[in-house]
């Protein structure tokens, strides 16, 4: 009877999996060598919050009910994430509480600023925030590749079938 309270349900690993996928797409090296973002875990979580938002966005606009636990199941995943790696940097567990409100702070400031850009379609307005958040600069410039990729990226996993994205997501090149 106890296996069955522990034993993860198939929604919840489908989160962690596109979860898993958005990581490995944010840590491609392109982002660091061709777009010049910082190997810092700052940037890494910028990066993540960018790319766990694309596919967030891309669940809730389509496949339905589905779609919306799927996205749910995502950020759930990207959360718990973000409270096992504070773990493992060897944050307490009493400071866990105080460091996660400021990170979910951090993330859902992130996901309202480019939230609109995204669905828009607006690459020059999500520039500015790509900018100062990830390249910590006030050239809006410096966000302009980054914020095209994005931008470009949703439309592809748009235009994917959700087992096709589930598996390999088509996410837009990444150039300067």
């Amino acid at each position: 009877m106890l296996k069955h309270l522990f034993r993860q349900r198939p929604d919840e690993r489908m989160g962690d999996a596109l979860y898993a996928l958005a990581v490995a797409q944010a840590r491609q090296p392109a982002f660091y060598t061709t777009m010049g973002v910082a190997d810092r875990i700052d940037s890494r979580f910028e990066l993540y919050t960018l790319h766990v938002l694309i596919l967030f966005l891309r669940l809730k606009q389509a496949d339905g009910e589905r779609g919306q636990v799927m996205a749910q199941k995502l950020f759930d995943s990207y959360v718990s994430s973000l409270d096992n790696t504070l773990r493992e940097l060897g944050v307490g567990d009493i400071s866990v509480g105080k460091k996660m409100r400021k990170l979910g702070e951090s993330l859902y400031g992130r996901m309202n600023a480019y939230e609109a850009f995204l669905r828009a379609g607006d690459a020059d307005g999500l520039a500015a925030g790509l900018a100062k958040n990830v390249f910590e600069s006030a050239d809006v410039e410096t966000g302009r590749p980054l914020a095209r990729y994005a931008v470009e990226s949703l439309k592809r996993l748009t235009e994917q079938p959700f087992d096709a994205l589930s598996k390999a997501p088509n996410w837009s090149e990444i150039t300067v």
